[in-house]
């Protein structure tokens, strides 16, 4: 089985993804968010790329959910901070979700076989599922307007760390990038919120008054949950699996 890291989402097109398993990241802060969403009771959460596109589906009991330039995006009911997707804002309810760059990546990843929205929380769980599903992977770094993300290759280090330490390492092809995020993560695993703060994103959002989102979102592997893309929805692969490793 192959894993390859793609830096960043320009770096890959969509037919390369046919047949395949993809693992969407951006930890600053969509995926976080996702995850906080479903983990929240939420029914499901609908990815799309655009505004125009959210309003479209909007209907009576949905929560529109998004950012543009790290806001809130005027008229919508959340932005993109994960702390605000709680029980009592989400739960039993769709969420629809538009961000600048994490939404785009999980649109741009439909034509794979499995498609999940992974995050420093539940990098394990990923790297089982990526395990579980059997197929040559694909981790794609959301990124930042075509740019590499640091807090995104931690996230692929961690997954790529994760399936290089399970019973079947040893048969998985990796790429050399790959190997690079390992070791990358290896070194700041220590010290997750430090790195995500020291980041452009980290300062960015800490500079906003986010920075409670950083530390929210450094806290690695304490999720099981996988969100995973059915139809053009994500849902929980599953709420009852063992953590890994």
């Amino acid at each position: 089985m192959r894993i390859d890291v793609i830096p960043f989402l320009t770096a890959v097109h969509p037919e390369d993804l046919a047949g395949k398993t993809v693992l969407v990241i951006d930890v600053l802060r969509a995926t976080t968010t996702i995850l906080a969403a479903l983990g929240s009771g939420s029914s499901c959460v609908v990815p799309v790329e655009t505004v125009e596109e959210a309003l479209e589906l909007h209907t009576q009991g949905d929560v529109l959910g998004g950012e543009r330039g790290c806001e809130r995006i005027a008229g919508f009911d959340l932005g993109n901070s994960p702390l605000e997707y709680t029980p009592a804002a989400v739960e039993g309810r769709r969420v629809i979700l538009t961000t600048t760059n994490g939404t785009r990546a999980l649109q741009k990843a439909s034509q794979a076989s499995h498609v999940a929205a992974a995050s420093l929380l539940n990098g394990a769980a990923c790297a089982q599922a990526v395990l579980d599903w059997q197929r040559d992977a694909v981790i794609l770094c959301a990124g930042t307007r075509g740019a590499f993300c640091l807090e995104d290759g931690l996230c692929a280090g961690q997954i790529v760390s994760h399936l290089l330490s399970s019973g079947s390492g040893s048969s998985l092809s990796i790429c050399d990038f790959s190997r690079a995020m390992a070791a990358c993560y290896t070194r700041h695993a220590g010290q997750l919120a430090e790195a995500l703060t020291d980041s452009d994103n980290g300062r960015r959002l800490s500079g906003l008054g986010f920075r409670a989102d950083l530390e929210y979102s450094a806290r690695a592997d304490t999720s099981r949950l996988v969100p995973v893309l059915t139809g053009n929805v994500l849902v929980p692969l599953s709420e009852h699996q063992p953590m890994p490793f």
